[in-house]
Order: structure tokens, then C-alpha cells, then sequence
């Protein structure tokens, strides 16, 4: 399974990217439970609005994906991206 994280907006308008290859059983069973643990269908970027300057993430785990303004980044989601960010392989674009 394939995660990736993307980040992008903020005030310098950076784009970061950390990406996940969860191939092993072994990372297979680290991984899964915190994916699933995550509120997929509630998943909502509208509630972005009027927030200039905020970060925006792009979530993908598998096939289930999310977008969501910084704000909502919490309990699993905030999980899910930091320890993406954590053990993920990092990247950069303007």
C-alpha cells in the first residue's frame, strides 16, 4: 500500500510530499490500522473556506483519499500525517 501526504499552500506557497511504500506484512500490519482508523467518508475541503494562508493537505492510502484544511488535520488524520512525515520519504516542489 501506497501512502502519500502532500502539504501545500501556506504563506510561501511550498508544496511537501511525504510518501509511504507499505509493501511488507510487517509494515502492511504497522500501517493498516491507522488508515482505517482515520474518518474517510466525513472527509470534507469545504470547510476550507475563507482560510487564506493555511495549509492544505491531500491524503491518499491506497485507494481512499481526502483533502483537508490544516484546522482538520487532528486525532487520526494528525496520526496518519505525522508519522507519514515521519518515516516517509520527503520531497519538494514550488
Amino acid at each position: 500500500m501506497k501512502i502519500t501526504v502532500r502539504r501545500s499552500g501556506g504563506l510561501a506557497a511550498l508544496t511537501q510530499i511525504w510518501t509511504v511504500e507499505a509493501v511488507t506484512i510487517d509494515d502492511k500490519r504497522r500501517w493498516m490500522p491507522i488508515v482505517e482508523a482515520c474518518p474517510w467518508d466525513n472527509a470534507d475541503a469545504r470547510s476550507a473556506a475563507n482560510q487564506p494562508d493555511r495549509f492544505m493537505y491531500a491524503i491518499r492510502a491506497g485507494q481512499r483519499r481526502a483533502t483537508l484544511p490544516e484546522k482538520a488535520v487532528t486525532g487520526p488524520w494528525q496520526v496518519l500525517v505525522e508519522n507519514a512525515k515521519t518515516e516517509g520519504q520527503e520531497s519538494r516542489r514550488r
